[in-house]
């Protein structure tokens, strides 16, 4: 995934650029930039922050910059931002998205003659590609425009120059960008946690392809929203931080609301309800509510020194992480029947470790309720997915288990009232060995979350959009093949 921020101030922007882009940290840990305008040009730090916090890494890099506008971004993939000299002038660029097309976009430049430097394991910098894109043009608003139409995938942007910041959402919408206000300050970022503390207010919420310029008198709309919207509705099931908001609508609301209608449509008997740390915990305070049962921490979380569980390659490092971290409490697990709420299981490995600890330590049951419906696509149009192959999704196991090594198509499972749904779910349960498990419906989360259906992307569930089709049997297909075989 990643995170964007940026300040356009009459005063020194570097304080309010370096906290209001740390606010951005729990989306992403492999790369951080900073970089600011000022009489000199354009100043640029980037860090790697895969084995400490970004704030950590800039306390001292800030000490050493100035300027009244600038960028910033957390990057899960590549160096950022970059600092590109063109026709258009020079500019700084940071961006959050996904190019599935990067390259036969990169043949087709490659062939005017124009080269790349900036590569990420051998592969073209995504960022680099947007900026080449921009600079053939003869506008940056003419350059975004084509960035939105000729990319396969996403693109939300900062744009940085000398005379100010343009603030581009993705086509569709699919991550948010927000604009907030102080005195003599404007600010963009995704996550409007970053606002307050700082002293902005909301003051504007971009719609889908809406591309504004931010200076100093002001924000100027250079191209308006598009009527369609596809934002992704795992923000505020999981990746959103609790005190943001999108699309007006609060993300610790949503789990909360997430919770409750899991209640509505549940009837067990159970001792106490608990939620996965961190994101799980909103879910169950609403499912405990509801319900009208105690609610419990049996885990805790260690969070000073250990990074998020899923973002190391290495799967022995990721759950040697997460058991470390969650710290059992065995006076409130012992003899219990426990329910846990979670935001979603995605490969479910750590979780099966962590359910066979409270059995360990005396659980009596452990039931499990996922806040949104089985993961079942990996995501097209972000990298959202905490698997690196939509074959490692539980659900997507369950689904090759059941079927050996027949192909099949798995937009059959996932309809919650058909039978092959329930068997995927069965088979998921029997691997995590929990006493029952039931999913959160797709209407119910929809419900949750309070924007109608066709404004909302879904399709790491239902595999289905209204930009975006895939038929089976695909590449992916032929990839479980090859695995089988």
């Amino acid at each position: 995934m990643g995170g964007l921020f940026g300040v356009v101030s009459n005063n020194d922007c570097v304080n309010d650029l370096f906290y209001g882009t740390d606010y951005h940290s729990h989306l992403g840990t492999v790369r951080g930039g900073l970089t600011v305008k000022n009489s000199g040009g354009l100043q640029r730090y980037i860090k790697n922050i895969t084995t400490s916090q970004f704030r950590s890494k800039f306390e001292d890099d800030i000490s050493k910059m100035h300027g009244n506008k600038g960028i910033g971004v957390i990057s899960d993939y590549d160096d950022q931002p970059l600092i590109i000299k063109s026709h258009l002038g020079v500019f700084g660029i940071a961006t959050v998205g996904k190019i599935n097309n990067i390259g036969s976009l990169a043949e087709k430049i490659l062939k005017n003659g124009i080269t790349f430097s900036e590569m990420h394991g051998g592969e073209i910098n995504p960022t680099e590609m947007v900026a080449t894109l921009i600079s053939q043009e003869n506008s940056y608003e003419e350059g975004i425009i084509r960035v939105h139409n000729e990319i396969d995938g996403s693109c939300t942007l900062l744009l940085l120059t000398d005379d100010g910041i343009y603030a581009a959402r993705d086509k569709y919408g699919r991550t948010p960008l927000i604009i907030g206000k102080k005195t003599n300050s404007y600010a963009a970022t995704m996550e409007t946690c970053a606002l307050p503390n700082l002293g902005y207010d909301k003051i504007k919420v971009l719609g889908p392809g809406e591309i504004v310029f931010i200076h100093e008198n002001g924000i100027e709309q250079k191209v308006p929203p598009g009527k369609e919207m596809q934002i992704c509705s795992f923000l505020w099931v999981y990746y959103g931080y609790p005190a943001s908001s999108y699309e007006n609508i609060n993300v610790e609301e949503v789990r909360y609301r997430c919770g409750k209608n899991l209640a509505n449509n549940d009837n067990l008997d159970i001792d106490i309800v608990a939620g996965i740390p961190d994101s799980g915990t909103a879910h169950g305070l609403g499912y405990a509510n509801q319900a009208k049962v105690a609610f419990s921490r049996p885990f805790v979380k260690y969070t000073p020194t250990w990074a998020r569980s899923f973002m190391p390659q290495e799967q022995e490092t990721r759950d040697n992480i997460a058991k470390m971290k969650l710290i059992p409490i065995k006076e409130l697990i012992d003899g219990k029947r426990i329910l846990f709420c979670e935001d979603s299981i995605v490969r479910g490995t750590q979780l099966r470790k962590t359910i066979e600890r409270l059995y360990e330590l005396g659980a009596k049951e452990v039931h499990m309720r996922p806040a949104c419906p089985p993961l079942i696509f990996d995501c097209p149009f972000l990298n959202f997915s905490r698997s690196r192959s939509e074959l490692d999704l539980a659900g997507r196991r369950a689904i090759n288990k059941l079927n050996g090594k027949n192909i099949v198509n798995p937009f059959e499972y996932s309809d919650p009232n058909s039978e092959k749904y329930r068997k995927m779910v069965d088979m998921i349960r029997k691997e995590l060995k929990l006493t029952s498990l039931k999913y959160q419906t797709l209407e119910n989360l929809i419900d949750a979350i309070g924007l109608p259906k066709e404004k909302l992307c879904t399709f790491c569930w239902n595999g289905m959009g209204h930009t975006f089709e895939i038929d089976f049997p695909d590449s992916r297909n032929k990839e479980l093949e090859q695995i089988l075989e």
